[in-house]
Protein backbone atom coordinates (compact mmCIF):
# COMPACT_ATOMS: atom_id res chain seq x y z
CA UNK A 1 0.00 0.00 0.00
CA UNK A 2 0.76 3.77 -0.43
CA UNK A 3 2.40 6.05 1.92
CA UNK A 4 1.30 9.30 2.13
CA UNK A 5 4.39 10.22 5.19
CA UNK A 6 5.98 13.20 3.86
CA UNK A 7 3.72 13.52 0.51
CA UNK A 8 2.46 17.12 -0.07
CA UNK A 9 -1.11 17.35 -0.99
CA UNK A 10 -2.95 20.67 -2.34
CA UNK A 11 -6.49 20.80 -0.90
CA UNK A 12 -9.07 22.89 -2.15
CA UNK A 13 -11.76 24.68 0.45
CA UNK A 14 -9.87 23.15 3.16
CA UNK A 15 -10.45 25.87 5.70
CA UNK A 16 -13.91 24.12 7.02
CA UNK A 17 -16.23 21.06 6.14
CA UNK A 18 -15.47 18.47 3.47
CA UNK A 19 -12.15 20.06 2.89
CA UNK A 20 -10.61 20.63 6.54
CA UNK A 21 -11.49 16.93 7.31
CA UNK A 22 -9.57 15.76 4.74
CA UNK A 23 -6.29 18.04 5.56
CA UNK A 24 -6.62 17.04 9.19
CA UNK A 25 -6.58 13.21 7.81
CA UNK A 26 -3.87 13.70 5.64
CA UNK A 27 -1.67 15.45 8.19
CA UNK A 28 -2.46 12.77 10.34
CA UNK A 29 -1.10 10.18 7.63
CA UNK A 30 2.23 12.30 7.81
CA UNK A 31 1.35 14.39 5.03
CA UNK A 32 2.05 18.21 4.77
CA UNK A 33 -0.97 19.78 3.51
CA UNK A 34 -1.18 23.13 1.77
CA UNK A 35 -5.22 24.66 1.82
CA UNK A 36 -7.06 27.36 1.05
CA UNK A 37 -10.35 29.31 1.28
CA UNK A 38 -11.73 32.50 0.82
CA UNK A 39 -11.83 33.72 4.57
CA UNK A 40 -8.53 34.92 6.10
CA UNK A 41 -9.75 34.41 9.65
CA UNK A 42 -11.02 30.87 8.97
CA UNK A 43 -7.85 30.28 6.97
CA UNK A 44 -5.75 31.49 10.23
CA UNK A 45 -7.75 29.36 12.41
CA UNK A 46 -7.08 26.27 10.49
CA UNK A 47 -3.84 26.15 10.32
CA UNK A 48 -3.46 26.72 13.48
CA UNK A 49 -5.17 23.44 14.38
CA UNK A 50 -3.58 21.47 11.64
CA UNK A 51 -0.35 22.97 13.24
CA UNK A 52 -1.08 21.64 16.58
CA UNK A 53 0.78 17.89 15.70
CA UNK A 54 4.05 19.98 13.65
CA UNK A 55 4.63 23.89 12.92
CA UNK A 56 6.35 22.24 9.19
CA UNK A 57 2.95 19.86 8.38
CA UNK A 58 0.23 22.67 7.11
CA UNK A 59 0.36 25.92 5.78
CA UNK A 60 -1.85 27.59 3.18
CA UNK A 61 -3.45 31.26 1.58
CA UNK A 62 -6.48 32.78 0.59
CA UNK A 63 -7.73 31.98 -3.18
CA UNK A 64 -10.59 32.30 -4.63
CA UNK A 65 -10.49 28.53 -7.50
CA UNK A 66 -13.12 30.46 -9.98
CA UNK A 67 -9.66 32.61 -10.78
CA UNK A 68 -7.14 31.00 -13.22
CA UNK A 69 -4.79 33.74 -11.31
CA UNK A 70 -5.10 32.14 -7.83
CA UNK A 71 -5.06 28.85 -9.24
CA UNK A 72 -1.48 29.32 -10.56
CA UNK A 73 -0.19 31.25 -7.27
CA UNK A 74 -1.89 28.45 -4.84
CA UNK A 75 -0.30 25.49 -6.59
CA UNK A 76 3.25 27.19 -7.18
CA UNK A 77 3.17 28.33 -3.72
CA UNK A 78 2.75 25.04 -2.61
CA UNK A 79 5.20 23.85 -4.26
CA UNK A 80 7.66 26.54 -3.35
CA UNK A 81 6.76 26.35 0.52
CA UNK A 82 7.38 22.23 0.42
CA UNK A 83 9.44 21.35 -2.35
CA UNK A 84 6.41 19.78 -5.07
CA UNK A 85 3.37 18.38 -5.54
CA UNK A 86 2.04 14.90 -5.08
CA UNK A 87 -1.55 14.64 -4.36
CA UNK A 88 -4.49 17.52 -5.14
CA UNK A 89 -8.12 17.42 -3.17
CA UNK A 90 -10.47 19.36 -5.23
CA UNK A 91 -12.49 20.45 -2.68
CA UNK A 92 -14.00 23.69 -2.93
CA UNK A 93 -17.64 24.25 -3.99
CA UNK A 94 -20.87 26.45 -3.96
CA UNK A 95 -24.43 26.00 -4.09
CA UNK A 96 -26.96 28.21 -5.65
CA UNK A 97 -30.69 26.13 -5.34
CA UNK A 98 -33.35 28.18 -7.47
CA UNK A 99 -35.20 27.78 -10.31
CA UNK A 100 -33.27 28.55 -13.79
CA UNK A 101 -35.49 31.40 -14.56
CA UNK A 102 -34.50 32.68 -10.69
CA UNK A 103 -30.66 31.86 -11.49
CA UNK A 104 -28.72 35.20 -12.11
CA UNK A 105 -26.05 34.86 -14.23
CA UNK A 106 -23.56 36.01 -11.58
CA UNK A 107 -24.65 33.05 -9.78
CA UNK A 108 -24.08 30.80 -12.78
CA UNK A 109 -20.82 32.07 -13.70
CA UNK A 110 -19.91 32.30 -9.56
CA UNK A 111 -20.98 28.27 -9.37
CA UNK A 112 -19.87 26.91 -12.22
CA UNK A 113 -16.61 28.62 -12.02
CA UNK A 114 -16.23 27.51 -8.55
CA UNK A 115 -17.27 24.17 -8.74
CA UNK A 116 -16.08 23.02 -12.29
CA UNK A 117 -13.75 25.63 -14.17
CA UNK A 118 -11.63 25.45 -10.62
CA UNK A 119 -11.39 22.34 -10.97
CA UNK A 120 -9.73 22.44 -14.82
CA UNK A 121 -7.44 25.17 -13.72
CA UNK A 122 -6.15 23.89 -10.31
CA UNK A 123 -5.79 20.60 -12.17
CA UNK A 124 -3.79 22.07 -15.06
CA UNK A 125 -1.20 23.72 -12.70
CA UNK A 126 -0.93 20.89 -10.95
CA UNK A 127 -0.17 18.20 -13.32
CA UNK A 128 3.29 19.38 -14.46
CA UNK A 129 4.42 19.23 -11.50
CA UNK A 130 2.66 16.13 -10.48
CA UNK A 131 4.88 14.56 -13.67
CA UNK A 132 7.96 16.03 -12.22
CA UNK A 133 7.54 13.35 -9.11
CA UNK A 134 7.01 10.40 -11.25
CA UNK A 135 3.01 10.81 -10.52
CA UNK A 136 0.86 11.54 -8.49
CA UNK A 137 -3.49 11.41 -7.36
CA UNK A 138 -5.94 14.00 -7.66
CA UNK A 139 -9.29 13.76 -5.96
CA UNK A 140 -12.28 15.57 -7.14
CA UNK A 141 -15.25 15.67 -4.73
CA UNK A 142 -18.38 15.51 -6.53
CA UNK A 143 -21.73 14.40 -5.53
CA UNK A 144 -24.43 12.41 -5.92
CA UNK A 145 -26.05 15.55 -7.75
CA UNK A 146 -23.65 14.36 -10.49
CA UNK A 147 -25.79 11.39 -11.85
CA UNK A 148 -29.29 12.57 -10.18
CA UNK A 149 -30.83 16.12 -11.53
CA UNK A 150 -33.58 17.75 -8.82
CA UNK A 151 -35.88 20.58 -9.52
CA UNK A 152 -33.96 23.68 -8.47
CA UNK A 153 -30.97 21.98 -8.96
CA UNK A 154 -30.07 23.41 -12.71
CA UNK A 155 -26.86 24.77 -11.83
CA UNK A 156 -25.53 22.53 -9.02
CA UNK A 157 -26.46 19.73 -11.03
CA UNK A 158 -24.77 21.13 -14.45
CA UNK A 159 -21.29 21.46 -12.22
CA UNK A 160 -21.53 18.18 -10.91
CA UNK A 161 -22.48 16.32 -14.15
CA UNK A 162 -19.76 18.43 -15.74
CA UNK A 163 -17.28 17.42 -12.98
CA UNK A 164 -17.93 13.85 -13.58
CA UNK A 165 -17.29 13.80 -17.19
CA UNK A 166 -13.94 15.58 -16.75
CA UNK A 167 -12.75 13.59 -14.16
CA UNK A 168 -13.59 10.78 -16.92
CA UNK A 169 -11.68 12.12 -19.10
CA UNK A 170 -8.74 13.44 -16.83
CA UNK A 171 -8.12 9.94 -15.58
CA UNK A 172 -7.61 8.58 -19.41
CA UNK A 173 -5.18 12.00 -20.03
CA UNK A 174 -2.70 11.27 -17.16
CA UNK A 175 -3.11 7.67 -16.09
CA UNK A 176 0.21 6.41 -18.16
CA UNK A 177 1.81 9.42 -16.29
CA UNK A 178 1.46 7.49 -12.96
CA UNK A 179 -1.24 10.16 -11.66
CA UNK A 180 -4.49 8.34 -10.29
CA UNK A 181 -7.52 10.10 -10.75
CA UNK A 182 -10.88 9.88 -8.69
CA UNK A 183 -13.85 11.20 -8.13
CA UNK A 184 -16.14 11.03 -4.84
CA UNK A 185 -19.77 11.72 -5.14
CA UNK A 186 -21.16 11.92 -1.75
CA UNK A 187 -25.22 12.22 -0.79
CA UNK A 188 -25.95 14.47 2.29
CA UNK A 189 -23.07 15.43 4.19
CA UNK A 190 -23.42 17.21 7.69
CA UNK A 191 -21.43 19.93 7.38
CA UNK A 192 -22.92 23.64 6.69
CA UNK A 193 -22.74 24.16 3.32
CA UNK A 194 -24.96 25.86 1.81
CA UNK A 195 -26.96 26.28 4.99
CA UNK A 196 -29.34 28.74 5.53
CA UNK A 197 -29.81 31.44 8.89
CA UNK A 198 -31.68 29.66 11.35
CA UNK A 199 -31.61 26.16 10.13
CA UNK A 200 -31.70 22.75 11.73
CA UNK A 201 -29.39 21.38 13.98
CA UNK A 202 -27.28 18.46 11.93
CA UNK A 203 -28.92 15.57 11.68
CA UNK A 204 -27.10 12.57 12.87
CA UNK A 205 -27.78 10.14 10.29
CA UNK A 206 -25.87 11.92 7.64
CA UNK A 207 -22.02 11.85 6.66
CA UNK A 208 -19.53 13.25 8.42
CA UNK A 209 -16.45 15.05 6.77
CA UNK A 210 -14.34 12.17 8.32
CA UNK A 211 -16.16 10.22 6.41
CA UNK A 212 -15.24 11.18 2.90
CA UNK A 213 -11.84 12.05 4.48
CA UNK A 214 -11.28 8.71 5.10
CA UNK A 215 -12.34 7.57 1.87
CA UNK A 216 -9.35 9.80 0.06
CA UNK A 217 -6.71 7.91 2.33
CA UNK A 218 -7.96 4.53 1.90
CA UNK A 219 -8.05 5.33 -2.19
CA UNK A 220 -4.19 6.73 -1.80
CA UNK A 221 -3.36 3.26 -0.36
CA UNK A 222 -5.17 1.26 -2.57
CA UNK A 223 -2.54 -1.05 -4.61
CA UNK A 224 -0.91 0.79 -7.88
CA UNK A 225 -2.48 -2.10 -9.89
CA UNK A 226 -6.19 -0.85 -9.16
CA UNK A 227 -8.44 2.29 -9.25
CA UNK A 228 -11.30 3.42 -7.62
CA UNK A 229 -12.40 5.98 -10.00
CA UNK A 230 -15.48 6.46 -8.76
CA UNK A 231 -17.21 6.32 -5.68
CA UNK A 232 -20.74 6.64 -4.91
CA UNK A 233 -21.13 7.65 -0.36
CA UNK A 234 -24.18 7.37 0.96
CA UNK A 235 -25.71 7.77 4.48
CA UNK A 236 -25.62 3.71 5.44
CA UNK A 237 -29.37 4.66 7.75
CA UNK A 238 -31.22 7.91 6.21
CA UNK A 239 -34.97 8.56 7.62
CA UNK A 240 -37.32 5.79 6.05
CA UNK A 241 -39.40 7.63 3.62
CA UNK A 242 -42.88 7.88 4.73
Amino acid sequence: MAELTEKIAVVTGGTRGIGLSVARALVGEGAKAFICGLDSSRLEAALKELRRSSKDCADGMVADVSRYTDCHKLIHAAVERFGGLDILVNNAGIGFFKAVDLISPEEWDALIGTNLSGVFYCCREAIPWMRKRGGGYIFNVSSLAGVNAFPGGAAYNASKFGLNGFSEALMQDVRYDGIRVSYIMPGSVATDFAAAPGAKPREAWKLTGQDIAQAVIDLYKFPATALASRIEMRPSQPPRKK
